[in-house]
């Protein structure tokens, strides 16, 4: 997922946000890199009930220049981002309605070509694709991994689920090996990431 955040910041000179999995109103995943004085804006005033790109993102599927979304904007939303610096951008949605990915991206230079449009398009595929939750972790993989974010130690964790250590470590290790990851850490992250844990 990182190499796509990056590529992201590259093309974006005026930052980008990703939902990714948008289920409920609420994404798996959001990262925002746009200028902390609009991001606090944005939050304050909740913004996103509010917001055309978003409005398009969750309506439809594809890719659009923000200059091109034709809906009504009466809270002044991409005036004000633009009073921000983000004047120029492109949405990108993919996904079922019941957990889309929308990735906008900004700029304040010029419009985004057709070709950094398509590859944005892709890297919103990507990260769709890449940030699937892991749906065959178990309820006992999930336990271990919650206990031990917790701060638990193993063999307190262990005696609480009550199982060995050498099992509670199995469970941790099946738990990284479902989640792609070398390191507890790392599984610790992600299932937060996820919100299993």
């Amino acid at each position: 997922m990182v190499r796509y955040l990056q590529r992201l910041e590259q093309l974006a000179p005026m930052g980008y946000t990703a939902g990714i999995h948008i289920r409920f109103a609420s994404p798996l995943y959001l990262r925002s890199t746009y200028p902390k004085a609009w991001q606090d804006l944005y939050a304050a005033n909740n913004y996103s009930l509010r917001d055309p790109l978003v409005f398009w993102g969750v309506s439809k599927s594809g890719q659009i220049r923000w200059s091109e979304i034709n809906l009504p904007d009466p809270f002044g939303v991409m005036k004000l981002a633009a009073e921000h610096g983000l004047t120029f951008g492109a949405v990108c949605s993919c996904g079922k309605i019941t957990s889309r990915t929308i990735v906008g991206v900004a700029r304040s230079d010029r419009e985004f070509t057709d070709a950094e449009i398509t590859e944005i398009a892709s890297i919103a595929d990507a990260l769709h694709e890449v940030t699937e939750p892991p749906e065959d972790l178990t309820p006992a993989m999930i336990e271990a991994l919650r206990l031990v974010g917790a701060g638990v130690r193993h063999t307190t964790a262990a005696a609480e689920i009550g199982i060995s250590e050498s099992a509670l470590t199995a469970r941790l290790s099946s738990a990284r090996d479902k989640l792609g990851v070398k390191t507890t850490a790392e599984a610790l992250r992600m299932a937060r990431e996820f919100r299993l844990i």
